[in-house]
């Protein structure tokens, strides 16, 4: 059964940047058409953020709601004419005199987004501290590597409801906790500061690299002595080399004030890129994006990209899947009970796969019959299939899924196809 036949609701945003080029495709693409589920473009199967659509209005709302109802909210403002929130990132504008041959023209160079500081030479210098193409310069690369991690680390339909694809009643209302427990919990922005200025704000605080959260406390004259010492002493906490004591540091706050980032070592400790703006989330020690923290918390759904609040979902090798997103990469066909053929870690349906891809990478499509003698049996055995002549060919899973529960992660039904 076609799902595509079986949903025709529109709500995830289908018009946004409909027909933008692909920035990775270039010409092989004929321009950005959102899947209605799947969060990618229908023609060349890539991301919208491998795309130029323009959507720093949409990033800015997305980030706004994101800060709503946090401490944050001064980073926000409400629009009169429907009341919501928009994220005031700060936009840093730079001139400098360049001299010419009979004048002296101006420089101007803008940042997409800059640390909110009074102080614009230190944002000026924390930016001189990032990677020159990581740097949000309008028109360049640092500006595009900016957009493209607003959209991986911050997915939209990993906080709105109303961006996710036909969630029930009580999957909205588990979300919408969850979303409420991580804003309270986990979620901040850093702070940049020079390290002898957190010093002037707690005179006691001893700034030990490695240390422990908020190591503070009263100390005698000698121990005063010590923390004196040990101030002119900063390490960074993720690369544990020395910091000077004029440079920017980053601080995070839920992380405790004893400890301190380099400018370009604040990143996800899973992805390992830069927080986008600043923005993290903590939990156990770490700091992550907003996408590996809701990793770390719930499965996400391989064929959709949501999170999964459903009570059972499927598991198909190594990855997660909604019931009804475990379908056919190519034609969206569901694989519940049928046989399918991993293609660069998406499920192909077997007339999609003799269609679209044995031939393609060389593989001989009348050995795909193959795969009716390679199906495993009812034994729990994972069933492994070759189907190139070649003996060195890679072995391609076939038809194994696992039903799980949201509630224990333990199998619940194995229905292999």
């Amino acid at each position: 059964m076609d799902l595509e036949t079986k949903v025709k609701k529109m709500g995830l945003g289908h018009e946004q940047g409909f027909g933008a080029p692909c920035l990775k495709c270039k010409e092989k693409c004929e321009g950005f058409e959102l899947h209605f589920w799947r969060k990618i473009c229908r023609n060349c199967k890539c991301g919208q953020e491998e795309h130029d659509v323009l959507l720093s209005n949409e990033e800015d709302r997305k980030v706004g709601k994101l800060f709503e109802d946090t401490k944050y909210t001064t980073l926000i403002a409400k629009l009169k004419s429907d009341g919501i929130p928009m994220y005031k990132r700060n936009v840093m504008i730079l001139t400098n005199p360049v001299a010419a041959k009979k004048n002296i023209s101006i420089n101007t160079v803008t940042y997409e987004w800059a640390p909110p500081v009074q102080n614009q030479a230190l944002a000026r210098q924390y930016m001189q501290m990032l990677p020159k193409e990581k740097q949000p310069v309008a028109g360049s690369e640092g500006a595009q590597y900016r957009k493209k991690q607003l959209a991986k680390q911050l997915p939209a339909h990993d906080q709105d409801p109303s961006k996710c694809h036909e969630l029930s009643p009580k999957e909205v209302k588990e979300m919408e906790q969850f979303v409420k427990k991580y804003k309270n919990e986990a979620l901040g922005v850093g702070d940049v500061k020079l390290p002898r200025e957190m010093d002037a704000q707690d005179p006691n605080r001893m700034c030990i690299p490695g240390g422990d959260r908020s190591t503070t406390a009263a100390v005698g004259a000698k121990e005063n002595k010590l923390a004196e010492n040990k101030r002119t002493q900063y390490s960074c906490y993720c690369c544990n080399l020395s910091m000077k004591e004029g440079d920017p540091a980053i601080y995070a706050e839920r992380a405790g004030y004893d400890k301190l980032w380099h400018p370009a070592c604040f990143v996800c400790s899973t992805c390992h890129e830069l927080l986008v703006d600043m923005i993290y989330f903590w939990k156990n020690g770490k700091l992550y994006c907003g996408r590996h923290y809701c990793d770390s918390e719930k499965p996400r759904c391989a064929g959709c990209d949501e999170l999964i609040f459903s009570n059972e979902y499927t598991q198909a090798e190594n990855q997660n899947w909604h019931l009804k997103h475990f379908c056919c990469f190519d034609c969206d066909s569901i694989l519940a009970g049928e046989i399918y053929v991993m293609v660069n870690d998406k499920p192909v349906c077997k007339p999609c796969y003799v269609k679209n891809h044995a031939v393609v990478n060389g593989w001989i499509s009348r050995n795909v019959a193959k795969i009716e003698s390679k199906r495993p049996g009812h034994s729990g055995t994972e069933g492994q299939g070759r189907i190139k002549d070649n003996p060195e060919a890679p072995a391609l899973p076939i038809g194994r899924m696992v039903v799980t529960s949201t509630e224990t992660g333990n199998p619940l039904v194995e229905e292999l196809g």
